[in-house]
């Protein structure tokens, strides 16, 4: 099954940190960056600066000749990493497997996930958004390679970059599986990861100037050209890229939830939204090898009124099944007949590496409940999430 990875890069970082504190910023051009006169560099640079050719890693002095009304505004390191790590929280909420690259850019691998990947994407775009109200763009793809670049081409094809408007992008790419190589031939061989100025140079020395070119030469010449470097070039440029996301960051909690299209109040679908919600976190924690004693339940009222509750665990567990009637018995007691709901999610928190004790009836010799949860795993993870399922989630028309 093809795995689904989303790249996130946090657009003007920096400037966009400075806005939030400073409002009369916002609309101006500026640069986070070293003073002038001590050979300061830029560090990020406002849309409106960009305009007049402004860009990071560009001495300040030669920034302010491009712009001379251009305000400076020194670094605040400190503050920038503490608002990084709450994205980053944001991020591991969605799946445990996050993967930062730098202070505002990292990969997120969310594979089996209910929800359509752009779905996925939008939805966590918006709570950075209006959560923590930093302007973002992502890519979406079934490797690391594709969806980098696929925020890149986004971001420079978004209506904002096209028409030259001073805000930010909020670019949202997707590339489907099976669609890496097409996607990538027509775009510039200095897209791929790895080739740099002296190496495109080279290739358009040999007539290489798109991808696509560069995936239609043999591996062996390339090889021959370039070393193992060239065997690289060559299967970056047909879109393969086996990576995977590694995490180095200890979860707090994992966690599911859908936005309905439309205010339900019918308890049956509330109640099957629950149950899908839930099997996503117990995925989600066997996958992690971990177990959690609490749960907790999200509710959002139409006015956007948002309710938390939790409740914690006798033991700590990764089934489904256990999940669910916890996370029901929360919504039970809340929910009123008739209520209309916006939105619903499911988080399983304190997190313990993996070691649930027997309950009386699972030493008796009879067969262990997630013993049945890892075989669903492992079907799911061969065939797709679909390949098995409950027929309480199986709509009554299919």
């Amino acid at each position: 099954m093809p795995r689904t990875i989303l790249h996130i890069d946090l657009d003007a970082f920096y400037c966009a940190v400075e806005e939030l504190l400073n409002p009369d910023l916002r609309g101006k051009a500026f640069v986070v960056g070293g003073a002038p006169q001590e050979r300061g560099v830029v560090s990020s640079a406002s849309y409106p600066a960009r305009k007049f050719g402004v860009h990071s890693a560009m001495p300040t002095s030669r920034a302010l000749r491009l712009c001379p009304s251009a305000t400076v505004v020194h670094p605040r390191h400190r503050l920038y990493s503490e608002y990084s790590e709450h994205v980053m929280n944001l991020l591991a909420e969605v799946s445990p497997l996050v993967e930062q690259i730098s202070i505002d850019e990292a990969f997120l691998d969310v594979t089996g996930d209910p929800k359509p990947a752009v779905e996925v994407a939008a939805h966590l775009q918006a709570r950075i958004r209006d959560e923590l109200g930093l302007p973002s763009s992502l890519g979406v793809a079934s490797n690391k390679l594709v969806a980098k670049i696929a925020t890149n081409v986004g971001k420079a094809g978004a209506p904002s970059t096209r028409s030259g408007s001073e805000g930010p992008p909020f670019a949202l790419m997707a590339v489907p599986p099976g669609d890496e190589a097409a996607f990538l031939a027509p775009l510039p061989v200095e897209m791929l990861w790895g080739v740099g100025p002296k190496t495109a140079e080279r290739l358009m020395a040999l007539g290489v100037r798109a991808i696509g070119e560069l995936a239609a030469w043999p591996a062996h010449d390339l090889a021959r050209e370039f070393g193992a470097h060239g065997e690289e070039m060559w299967r970056h440029a047909r879109g393969i890229d086996d990576r995977p996301v590694v995490s180095d960051r200890e979860a707090k909690q994992m966690s599911a939830e859908t936005t309905f299209t439309r205010d339900i109040a019918d308890v049956a679908v509330l109640r099957r939204t629950l149950l899908s919600l839930s099997e996503v976190v117990g995925r989600r924690l066997r996958a992690a090898q971990v177990t959690a004693i609490t749960v907790k339940r999200k509710l959002r009222w139409p006015d956007f009124t948002t309710l938390t509750r939790q409740v914690t665990l006798e033991r700590a567990t990764d089934l489904d099944d256990e999940i669910y009637h916890t996370a029901l018995g929360l919504f039970d007691s809340l929910w009123r007949n008739g209520k209309r709901v916006r939105l619903l999610g499911v988080a399983a928190a304190g997190l313990v590496p993996s070691a649930r004790q027997l309950g009386l009836w699972e030493a008796t010799g009879q067969a262990r409940p997630e013993k049945l949860a890892e075989a669903v795993d492992r079907i799911r993870d061969k065939y797709g999430r679909q390949a098995i399922r409950r027929a309480s989630l199986i709509d009554s028309d299919e």
